[in-house]
């Protein structure tokens, strides 16, 4: 692993825990042993790579000092409504940039966030390729990267569209 993904990694962990993600004290301890060994330096950094077994409790606060420290803190809107648009335009971003399986990511803005937000027409496209993917087998005779392909483009659309989006 490289610094920046290191630096990738624990950025990932910090918006899904953001987002009210959960993870283990050991995944956290194994994000900082990954980092620390890849170059990355903070005080915390260290002393969260080098907990044991009967100090994993300590691992949350750890983390989120070393994202302090990184800079890699991230502030989720507190109303809502506006949070649940945040995580959809991350997620988006992610489905983007190439970082998360368009699959997934068009799943997770159809379970996670267009589901809460009762399905605003700027999610539409989005949640019709989660449909299309989800229910996609050999027998349609379409490749899946075909719908792969729309989703991503889908996730782009959104994001050129998201101040308007957030109104919706």
């Amino acid at each position: 692993m490289t610094h920046d993904e290191a630096l990738e990694e624990l950025s990932r962990l910090a918006h899904e825990r953001a987002f009210g993600g959960y993870f283990g004290s050991d995944m956290l301890i194994q994000a900082g042993l990954d980092a620390l060994l890849a170059g990355v330096e903070s005080e915390s950094l260290t002393m969260l790579a080098g907990l044991g077994r009967n100090e994993e409790l300590e691992a949350p606060e750890l983390f989120e000092r070393v994202l302090y420290e990184l800079g890699l803190e991230i502030e989720v809107p507190p109303n809502p409504r506006s949070a649940k648009w945040a995580l959809a335009s991350w997620l988006a971003g992610r489905m983007v940039d190439g970082s998360l399986d368009p699959a997934a990511g068009a799943f997770r803005i159809w379970r996670d966030v267009a589901w809460d937000l009762d399905y605003p027409d700027a999610l539409q496209p989005l949640v019709v390729c989660a449909y299309n993917l989800d229910d996609w087998d050999d027998s349609w005779g379409v490749p899946v990267e075909k719908f792969k392909k729309e989703a991503i483009e889908a996730a782009a659309h959104f994001l050129a569209q998201q101040p308007q989006a957030e109104h919706d």
